[in-house]
C-alpha cells in the first residue's frame, strides 16, 4: 500500500461514515470515520519515504500501529498541531474529540448519534477540522 492508496481508501472511509449517519448507523460511521483519520495520517508518514530509498526502520515500525496520536508524532506533525490549536480553539476542540476514537471502536455497541457526528464533524470541518488540516501535508 503507498501514499496514493492511503488517501484514495480514507476519502472512501469518511464517504462510507457519512452514509452511515444519514442512514443512522452510528457505530459503523464513528469506527470509519476514525479509520479515514488513521489512513489520512499513515499517508502523511509515507510522504516522508522517497521512491526507491529503504525506509527507515524505526519510521516503518511505528507506522504500523493505530494509535492516533502516536501517528501524529510518527508523520512529523507533534509541532504543527500544536501550533494549530493555539491558532484555533475549534481545532483544539475538534482534535480533543478525534484523539479519542481507538480501533477498538469497532466492538463498541453503545457509540450513540451523537458521538458519532460529532466524531465527524470534527474531522470534516472546513474551518477547523483535523482532515482539511492534513491534506496540506499530504
Amino acid at each position: 500500500m503507498n501514499k496514493t492508496d492511503l488517501e484514495k481508501l480514507a476519502a472512501i472511509r469518511i464517504k462510507e461514515a457519512e452514509i452511515l449517519l444519514t442512514a443512522d448507523c452510528y457505530q459503523g460511521a464513528y469506527y470509519l470515520a476514525g479509520y479515514a483519520l488513521e489512513c489520512t495520517l499513515k499517508a502523511c508518514i509515507a510522504k516522508q519515504i522517497e521512491e526507491f530509498d529503504f525506509p527507515d526502520k524505526k519510521l516503518a515500525n511505528d507506522g504500523y500501529t493505530h494509535n492516533l496520536t502516536n501517528l501524529l508524532n510518527t508523520a512529523g506533525l507533534k509541532e504543527k498541531l500544536a501550533a494549530q490549536e493555539n491558532q484555533n480553539k475549534g481545532f483544539k476542540l475538534n482534535w480533543a474529540v478525534v484523539k479519542r476514537w481507538t480501533e477498538e471502536s469497532r466492538y463498541e455497541c453503545a457509540i450513540k448519534k451523537q458521538a458519532a457526528h460529532n466524531l465527524f464533524n470534527a474531522l470534516t470541518d472546513n474551518e477547523s477540522g483535523i482532515l482539511p488540516w492534513l491534506k496540506k501535508y499530504l
